[in-house]
């Protein structure tokens, strides 16, 4: 009998690991936060999105306020149209700029909106027109090192 309570405890003690690790397995899929159902979406286009992904955050003063809902390419104008849903209860001005920035020096890429100044609001559909593309470390390197190579090309002639 005292065997049994041990195994007893042994698999409750598993199956709670599990469901921490399943819980732990969605809060870093960004996937058991902000029901993606509510709120109201709004477009914004870019040249270059980088590394920015569908379900990645929305923030705004460092608050994360909604999350990015698709991601597609415009086949005539060849850029990216990222599409968004924001919580109801945050609301941005018309003049509002979008850019693409990333957490750290390599951390995970998000979307950013600061706010202007103009009084009148984005409704649901709206496309936000001022937008700042994605800093990509590996062309600013590639422009680097190409200029590098023609400097020292052209000096030694």
């Amino acid at each position: 009998m005292n065997r049994s309570k041990f195994d007893l405890a042994v698999g409750v003690f598993v199956a709670l690991g599990m469901l921490a690790l399943g819980f732990m397995a969605l809060r870093v899929g960004n996937l058991a936060s902000f029901d993606g159902s509510e709120g109201y979406r709004l477009e914004a286009r870019f040249d270059n999105i980088g590394g920015l992904k569908s379900r990645a955050p929305v923030k705004s003063a460092g608050v994360v306020v909604g999350r990015v809902e698709s991601i597609k390419l415009d086949n005539t104008t060849y850029e990216a149209v990222v599409s968004l849903r924001v919580k109801p209860e945050y609301r941005f001005s018309n003049d509002t700029i979008a850019s693409i920035l990333t957490s750290g020096l390599l951390g995970e890429q998000y979307l950013s909106l600061d706010v202007g100044g103009d009084p009148s609001y984005l409704s649901d559909g709206a496309r936000i027109v001022k937008t700042q593309s994605a800093f990509v470390l590996e062309k600013l390197i590639g422009q680097f090192l190409f200029n590098k190579a023609a400097e020292s090309s052209g000096t030694s002639k």
